[in-house]
């Protein structure tokens, strides 16, 4: 009887947990505008710009034409690292040299995709900046640009999360949605012991929903978001 009890209850968790995640309005096939522009953001090594590629995959696996755009020019190695997965992918990406301003290489992005006709943009941001403030600020100054050359844009803002970070990943959350507004949440690095308890405090005091998670290093180890899986994972069930 106790046993029973317990499952009963274990049930009910379950439940409560799958709930707090609101519902999500983003689609990888179904868009109104073109080109769907997404502002990939968040702090450095989180995995975003590996995100951003498997993103790109997704889309295409989807038959869309997807741009990326190298807009973390502050860090070399992620321009580099952006153009391989282009490469590897086989789809258009735009770049300027390192320490270009990332504004331009957006208005660029959005501009070169209308001409050719691309159905999503994904674009990388910078991480760090000497200063948080100056982070948001960049960020600010990119969104403006953005919507000088499409005024509804950015469409969804993702925010990429560590899922081992906990506590930090909510405070993280609530400086990018203040600066720039999040549409919703990319948690990765969950392939390991990390449970990403810390996501469930994010969905629940930001009200964001989590679009992926990632649980592996693979091309194909990115996945949607299913809160009732999640909520199994949790429980150890």
């Amino acid at each position: 009887e106790k046993f029973e009890d317990a499952t009963a209850l274990f049930g009910i968790l379950k439940d409560e947990i799958a709930n707090i995640f609101p519902e999500s309005s983003f689609s990888e096939t179904d868009f109104q505008q073109h080109p769907y522009v997404i502002l990939v953001i968040g702090v450095n090594g989180v995995g975003k710009t590996t995100s951003i590629a498997k993103i790109a995959r997704r889309f295409q696996q989807n038959g869309k034409k997807v741009l990326l755009a190298a807009g973390d020019t502050f860090r070399a190695a992620a321009v580099e690292q952006l153009e391989i997965w282009a490469n590897r992918l086989q789809v258009d990406g735009v770049k300027h040299g390192s320490g270009a301003d990332p504004a331009a290489v957006a208005f660029d992005a959005i501009q070169a995709a209308k001409a050719r006709k691309a159905d999503v943009v994904l674009i990388d941001t910078a991480g760090r900046l000497h200063t948080k403030a100056n982070l948001m600020e960049e960020l600010k100054k990119v969104q403006r640009v953005i919507q000088k050359v499409m005024p509804d844009a950015p469409h969804y803002r993702l925010l990429v999360l560590d899922g081992n970070t906990g506590q930090n990943a909510l405070n993280q959350a609530r400086e990018f949605v203040n600066a720039v507004g999040v549409n919703g949440i990319v948690l990765t690095k969950l392939d390991g012991s990390a449970k990403g308890g810390a996501v469930i405090g994010i969905a629940h005091t930001l009200g964001l929903p989590v679009e992926y998670i990632g649980v592996g290093e693979g091309m194909d180890d990115l996945q949607p978001f299913d809160a009732k899986l999640y909520a199994d994972s949790l429980m150890g069930q």
